[in-house]
């Protein structure tokens, strides 16, 4: 196996907020139903499907929005969420840097 430089600072800041959003359950939850409807939904769409407050569910987005494991485009007084593919294909990339097993997969 060849050498691979250790994670530059930045690298590891942001690989430490991927994980730290995905720390939560209930983010998992959301990002699992995002990704399996394959479509924007509401906030109001998400809070039926799932067992969470309104309040709890808008908290939980704006953490995966700021790493941008979703996407929000505001539709007139709605905001609709989407999961970020591109970002969280990244994601095993990022664990096999930490490992050493290959270079730094950088931000998405």
């Amino acid at each position: 196996m060849k050498a691979v430089l250790p994670l530059s600072e930045e690298d590891a800041g942001t690989y430490a907020g991927w994980f730290k959003a995905l720390a939560d359950p209930t983010r998992v939850r959301l990002l699992g139903l995002l990704a399996g409807e394959g479509r924007a939904m509401s906030v109001g769409e998400i809070v039926t499907r799932v067992e969470v407050g309104q309040s709890t569910v808008s908290h939980h987005l704006k953490i995966l929005a700021e790493v941008r494991f979703v996407l929000a485009e505001k539709q007139g007084t709605s905001t609709l969420y989407t999961v970020n593919r591109t970002c969280l294909t990244v994601f095993p990339r990022a664990v096999r840097a930490i490992l050493g097993e290959e270079a730094p997969a950088g931000g998405c």
